[in-house]
């Protein structure tokens, strides 16, 4: 067995395991303790690991109510509440909960084993493997959401230390020649805050205009920027090779080549797909490759897999986000505590 090396370590047991603690999978661990399940949450990164790796300026399109999990009051300086205050918050909940979360544990294999029998209500029983141990579980909720992978330019040089998928903040720009590659809200925000700190700016963009979905209050200042010529933009144009000082693009004329320090690859990001197939969950075979779920009980194909946030979504990245999809949380929690008989 590939991961042979963990069935040496003691197995450990959660009636609930939870794949991802972003806020909806917060959102499942306070719902579980509400009904008296134990849980455990499993991440491979930080707390609200995506949300961490969001820019450092980045505001929200929602309010911060449309936020909030557990019945904790989310209150920001402003309408919009931005990523440090997200953070805050969430590290609140996570605290006033005492959610119990391994972090920075990555989950490296899920597998089925034949019911108990010895149980007085025999379930299948999973096991998980991670990086560090090695768990059973009666049920899963996979809540992994869809900011780990990016979409990768495919193209000779994309692996050079000054290509990036994931923009910070402004300052490491300042005075130096940048390429910025796409045209929604990450692109938009890392084009205008780079500019500020004094670095030149050039928009790669494959359509033909900034993204329609760019917030509403950022949109017009672009869209200006690049009509007085302050941010150079080149429409229906790609990126063919990135070298160490330059970039090669080929626009709706011509092939040019770019002189460059810095190119930041803001083209989207997807979800693990494949973590879902190889844990027996059915994709639907058109281009969104939506996964198999009972809406009312958001379980999978696979009985007592469940999955919650994003994830439900497939490649459709922008349907579901944490104000529409808190509601996943009570669904799944309700099903699983009819089916462990822990009804009041």
């Amino acid at each position: 067995m590939q991961y042979s090396l963990y069935l040496l370590m003691a197995i450990v047991n959660f009636p609930v395991i939870i794949i991802g603690g972003g806020p909806i999978g917060l959102a499942c661990a306070i719902e579980a303790q509400k009904a008296g399940l134990e849980y455990l949450i499993l991440e491979k990164g930080c707390l609200v690991n995506s949300l961490y790796n969001y820019p450092v300026n980045m505001t929200f399109f929602s309010t911060s109510e449309r936020l909030e999990i557990g019945d904790v009051p989310f209150v920001s300086n402003n309408a919009k509440p931005t990523r440090p205050e997200a953070l805050e918050y969430y590290r609140r909940v996570a605290l006033s909960y005492y959610v119990n979360i391994h972090l920075f544990e990555e989950v490296l294999e899920i597998s089925s084993r034949l019911p108990d029998t010895s149980n007085r209500k025999p379930e299948t029983t999973f096991q998980i493997v991670t990086n560090k141990a090695h768990y059973t579980s009666s049920y899963i909720i996979i809540a992994t959401g869809f900011y780990d992978i990016p979409y990768l330019l495919n193209v000779s040089g994309e692996n050079l230390s000054k290509v990036t998928h994931y923009y910070k903040e402004p300052h490491l720009y300042a005075f130096q020649k940048v390429i910025v590659i796409g045209a929604q809200n990450s692109a938009v925000d890392a084009a205008l805050e780079t500019w500020r700190k004094g670095a030149e700016v050039t928009m790669i963009i494959r359509e033909e205009q900034i993204g329609e979905r760019v917030k509403y209050w950022v949109r017009p200042d672009i869209i200006n920027r690049i009509k007085e010529g302050s941010i150079k933009a080149y429409f229906n144009s790609t990126v063919r090779e990135i070298r160490q000082d330059e970039v090669v693009v080929e626009t709706p004329d011509e092939t040019i080549t770019l002189e460059n320090d810095w190119v930041i690859a803001m083209t989207g990001y997807k979800p693990n797909l494949d973590f879902l197939r190889n844990t027996g969950i059915h994709l639907s075979e058109d281009d969104i490759m939506c996964p198999s779920i009972n809406d009312d009980t958001h379980e999978s194909n696979v009985k007592n897999i469940f999955l919650a946030g994003v994830i439900c979504g497939g490649m459709n990245t922008h349907r579901l986000f944490i104000e529409n999809s808190r509601e996943h949380a009570e669904k799944i929690i309700r099903t699983i505590k009819e089916r462990s008989g822990t009804n009041d």
